[in-house]
């Protein structure tokens, strides 16, 4: 029986903070489609502005895209939502935002002031779009559909409207209104309703449980009205000082009597229920969506009930369970019409006294993130259930540092998983129980999911989402598979988003402590996303590559874990700097096999930064050279020795899609220190 849609639930788990809101730069003749570049993402992932698909076609919106289930909160034109697959949605050179469809016209998406110059999707959930002087000129935030985010408001006189269902976006039949009195009330999504319609009003709502979009069912059949059946009967059931949703289809005027309403009911088998009021008779049929009962009016519903009579003798087993059902359903209106109203009742209640200090405006608060959801948790394997699911750790998919990964097939569901056998000596059992608790709440579309543990005895295992497509190293040192300029510079974003939740966006901040190619795998989609990230707290320090207490892998840990210097998230943005420049040069950061000049990436980076040759960096390849020295002076001020002159990850990824300018970066002072 639900009173309120599940358009407030979710936005009570969307939390971003203002001071952490990144937005990502979208300049003009910028386009979408819906089978390939489907989307625009803000800077951490977290939002997408773009197609997703609907029934019979696409529509456009802003979705959860750091979730696996694409979870809509904002819809553009829900009048006519629904696209085909031919569309191309355009930022146009003359500054407007459009669906652009051959033969037809173009379809305008939003309605802004002035002429666009760029657009943003922010962090926040919020679509914006810019004049030419970068001020606001309309937003997502001041159009709301279906959903309340953090920091939207919802001003006295407004509302937002429920969705026909999940894989239709129009509107449906709820809607919430911030009244002049400070309320946030619920109504039925119908027009000119007033405050009398709202729902902590009324004493009716769903009766037939699972059908409460539909309103009220009759619990016999259209065509036993018309049969001469002698053991069915139809009777009116009266319900005093109830206003229903009037959908009359026929009016009697002059009806002396509420029982002569009855008759001309009971004589019509269209008729499903009648509306008497001062001798007027409104004929009324199912579905009867909403109604409210008020005490000084006079008006009358009167429903038509179908029933059977009682039993007699001789009637077979399958008969008589029959009438058992007709009876039960008969009396169902009744009792649910009964609890109905009490529940409303004591709702009514409970919503005035939580809103009885809201005026003027609604924010939903600001309390949680939304990837530390209380109830996230991690199911605990039995070690029989991963030997089962890896065929006794049979098909090895690569070794690292802590352990070998296997694949593996869960019973329950087929579902394809990786699975982690640690094999070194770990810390003790309180810290991997700590340690598991803060990685199976952090949760981001650019990071590897672990999806379950094991701990019995000795054996250690972990148990991850499966990465089709290997790891960066796989396809960044294969020349064969090499990725493309626009998709290495997308990976670069990826990665830049995923280190940056670790850092400054999940509830525990994580300090990865060995970024390198090998820990970025790739899912179907070629998406980089980060693995082994919380394991470092649980390796003993002297089980690393390294004897020298360093956690990390050699060429691409920082300068200071030589240095015996404390140990921050820096360290991880100088192991990004290096991986960048593996990126863009799509080779090993070390390779003895080239010359003495070539063979240290960084060294061979910044002489031919320094001496304007970055077109030796790519070799032939037709690369945007703007981007590409915007790229390599990141990667350069990512790997300076000293740990406060390395950019954070906020500004890294400012940097990466053009919002921050950079300056000429220095010399590293020592290249080889990590080597």
């Amino acid at each position: 029986m639900a009173v309120f849609p599940s358009f407030l639930i979710i936005s009570a788990l969307m939390v971003a903070s203002a001071q952490q809101q990144r937005y990502s730069n979208i300049s003009l003749v910028s386009s979408l489609t819906p089978s390939t570049n489907s989307s625009w993402l803000s800077a951490s992932g977290l939002y997408a502005f773009g197609f997703y698909n609907v029934t019979n076609g696409y529509a456009v919106g802003i979705f959860l895209a750091g979730i696996p289930e694409k979870t809509v909160v904002w819809t553009a034109n829900r009048d006519d939502p629904v696209s085909p697959s031919n569309v191309v949605l355009v930022l146009t050179n003359d500054g407007r935002l459009i669906l652009r469809q051959e033969d037809r016209d173009d379809k305008n998406m939003a309605n802004p002031r002035l002429p666009l110059a760029s657009a943003s999707m922010l962090d926040s959930g919020n679509f914006v779009l810019y004049d030419s002087a970068q001020n606001i000129t309309w937003q997502s935030f001041d159009n709301p559909t279906d959903t309340l985010l953090p920091g939207q408001h919802l001003s006295a006189g407004e509302e937002i409207v429920s969705s026909a269902s999940k894989s239709n976006p129009a509107k449906g039949i709820f809607s919430l209104r911030m009244q002049a009195d400070g309320n946030l009330v619920q109504y039925p999504a119908e027009p000119n309703v007033t405050s009398s319609d709202a729902y902590y009003s009324t004493g009716f709502l769903q009766v037939i449980p699972g059908n409460w979009s539909l309103g009220c069912e009759r619990n016999f059949s259209m065509e036993s009205c018309k049969d001469k059946d002698q053991n069915v009967s139809y009777r009116m059931r009266s319900l005093d000082n109830t206003v229903w949703e009037d959908t009359d289809y026929d009016i009697i005027e002059d009806m002396k009597t509420k029982e002569d309403c009855e008759n001309a009911c009971l004589g019509d088998c269209n008729c499903d229920a009648v509306f008497f009021k001062d001798g007027i008779c409104r004929k009324q049929k199912l579905p009867l969506r909403y109604g409210r009962r008020l005490q000084g009016d006079s008006n009358v519903a009167l429903i038509k009930v179908g029933t059977r009579s009682s039993f007699t003798q001789g009637v077979p087993n399958n008969s008589v369970n029959e009438v058992v059902k007709k009876r039960r359903l008969d009396n169902f209106l009744i009792i649910s019409i009964s609890l109905v109203a009490l529940a409303a009742l004591i709702l009514a209640i409970s919503w005035v006294y939580v809103h009885q200090n809201h005026v003027g405006t609604y924010m939903i608060s600001n309390n949680r993130n939304v990837e530390m959801i209380d109830d996230v948790g991690l199911r605990a394997f039995t070690y029989a259930e991963l030997v089962q699911a890896t065929n006794e750790f049979k098909e090895e998919l690569g070794r690292g540092a802590s352990g070998t990964v296997y694949k593996g097939i869960l019973s329950n569901n087929e579902t394809i998983v990786a699975v982690k056998r640690l094999e070194k000596e770990l810390a003790g059992m309180r810290e991997f129980q700590t340690e598991m608790k803060v990685i199976g709440k952090t949760y981001h579309r650019n990071l590897v999911r672990l999806l379950g543990y094991c701990f019995e005895g000795s054996e250690w295992l972990l148990v991850y989402e499966y990465m089709s497509n290997g790891s960066l190293a796989d396809i960044l040192f294969n020349p064969e598979n090499r990725p493309c300029w626009e998709e290495r510079i997308r990976i670069s974003l990826d990665i830049a988003r995923g280190i940056l939740y670790l850092h400054e966006e999940c509830e525990t901040r994580i300090i990865h402590c060995d970024i390198k190619p090998q820990n970025i795998l790739m899912d179907e989609h070629r998406c980089a996303k980060i693995s082994d990230f919380g394991l470092a707290k649980l390796l003993m320090l002297d089980q690393t590559y390294t004897n020298t207490g360093i956690r990390g892998t050699r060429g691409y840990v920082a300068p200071e874990w030589h240095m015996n210097l404390p140990v921050t998230v820096k360290a991880d943005v100088y192991s990004f700097g290096i991986v960048l420049l593996e990126i863009i040069c799509c080779r090993r950061s070390v390779d003895r096999r080239l010359s003495e000049n070539e063979a240290i990436l960084q060294e061979w980076v910044y002489n031919c930064y320094a001496a304007g040759e970055l077109n030796k960096l790519v070799g032939y390849e037709d690369v945007d050279t703007r981007t590409l020295d915007r790229m390599i002076k990141i990667g350069i001020w990512c790997i300076q020795d000293e740990p406060s002159m390395r950019p954070s990850m906020k500004n890294v990824l400012l940097m990466l899609d053009g919002t921050l300018d950079i300056p000429v970066p220095p010399c590293p002072n020592s290249f080889r220190s990590s080597i």
